[in-house]
């Protein structure tokens, strides 16, 4: 591991990944050990990987997965929910799902067509539901902390994108943790500080079955090209990545948006609809969403009627 300026053997390297991650959970406050984890499970290296070493640690934590029904021909989120079922069977810990289409009726690609701006990639839509399922279920089974198995390529790579645009707001927001409030539960990234080969590393020495494809409708996105600038970077000076990185948190620390205006600080009041968060003065962005979706298509069966 160049950036490290350090090599280590499959034992070693088992153990450090751990050691590592317990030390960053503890540098910054991230959870205890006598607090309810939920993990945001997607069956790809990052979140099982995460979830193997929370439990290697001792944490009690439970996994969520969310089907998307993202399937194209690929069957991309049933191989995803097969992978996330069989490691928790294997390592006897209890797994969530929730399946879109169930809940709301339409899949997310599915949804994203009916949407009022539904061409393209269903990528905002797919956000927006995930956000409201983590925390609505986190709330609902009384969960102290949300983790994501978010790395430091992630991480870089939304730092990066948010720079070039100088999207402020979303540079104060963006942080290992996000605390608690007015109904929103703690998020926290435990493997941030982990390079994307060093997880993939990880679950490869381990054992760990995870779908290697990347989403589908993920060709083309704007993060996958920053990944690839820092990746030729990172080839160049290794650790530019971790640097650039930590010298940004160091910057929030030193007050660099001390005057800032993010919307963390807007108001947050419950939703006339599903009583989640929001800054909305009535109803959330979520329920708005699924409520054009649902009148976009009676729009479209009454007009085939016609």
């Amino acid at each position: 591991m160049r950036q490290h300026k350090l090599g280590l053997c499959k034992a070693h390297f088992l153990e450090w990944i751990p050691q590592q991650t317990q030390r960053f959970i503890e540098k910054y406050q991230m959870f205890g050990r006598d607090e309810r984890i939920l993990i945001a499970v997607s069956g790809g290296k990052d979140s099982l990987s995460l979830w193997d070493v929370l439990n290697r640690l001792g944490y009690h934590a439970d996994g969520l997965y969310i089907n998307l029904g993202i399937d194209d021909g690929t069957n991309y989120s049933a191989q995803s929910q097969r992978l996330s079922e069989s490691f928790a069977e294997s390592h006897d810990l209890h797994l969530h799902s929730v399946a879109i289409e169930t809940l709301e009726g339409y899949s997310v690609p599915e949804a994203s067509r009916l949407t009022l701006r539904g061409k393209g990639r269903p990528c905002s839509v797919c956000g927006l539901t995930k956000r409201h399922i983590m925390n609505r279920v986190a709330r609902e089974q009384q969960y102290d902390v949300i983790v994501t198995g978010h790395n430091l390529d992630d991480e870089a790579a939304v730092l990066f994108g948010n720079t070039i645009n100088w999207a402020v707001g979303y540079l104060e927001r963006q942080n290992p943790v996000l605390e608690a409030r007015s109904g929103l539960v703690r998020k926290a990234k435990p493997f941030f500080r982990f390079y994307e080969r060093e997880t993939a590393a990880y679950a490869l020495l381990r054992g760990i079955e995870y779908i290697y494809d990347e989403c589908p409708h993920a060709a083309g996105a704007k993060s996958i090209y920053y990944k690839e600038v820092l990746n030729s970077m990172e080839a160049k000076r290794p650790g530019t990545k971790l640097a650039f990185f930590l010298s940004f948190l160091r910057a929030k620390e030193s007050g660099i948006f001390a005057n800032g205006h993010t919307d963390d600080r807007s108001e947050l009041r419950n939703c006339q609809s599903c009583g989640q968060p929001t800054t909305a003065p009535d109803i959330c962005a979520y329920c708005r969403t699924w409520e054009q979706i649902r009148n976009r298509q009676s729009r479209i069966v009454d007009e085939r009627r016609i």
